[in-house]
């Protein structure tokens, strides 16, 4: 009873939106994460549960691909574009969940 307590239950991935500039990560609580840019794409791995998703975005009229996959280590969210990118993310709470935006910008 007192584990139950004083372990967090596993940060879950429960949605993903796409925004103006990027995307905003919703879960239950706010998970372990490790973001870089690499080789011109955006990539962060969460210590989460979830399901793998996909979808694309605009970024000045420009296709923007991001992903969600499962990985050794979680989750893995990527986004790609035909020009380098870089970006930014922070996250808060908001109403008991995790919330974490994603601001992509062209290189």
């Amino acid at each position: 009873m007192i584990g139950r307590l004083t372990t967090p239950d596993p940060s879950e991935l429960q949605q993903v939106e796409v925004t103006e500039d990027g995307l905003v990560v919703w879960f239950n609580n706010e998970p372990k994460t490790h973001g870089e840019v690499v080789d011109g794409s955006v990539a962060l791995l969460f210590e989460a549960q979830g399901k793998a998703q996909q979808g694309q975005l605009k970024l000045n009229d420009r296709s923007v691909n991001w992903r969600v996959r499962l990985s050794g280590g979680g989750l893995l969210l990527t986004a790609v574009a035909a020009r380098p990118l870089q970006g930014d993310w922070a996250g808060s709470e908001v109403d008991d969940r995790w919330r974490l935006e994603i601001h992509l910008r062209e290189q």
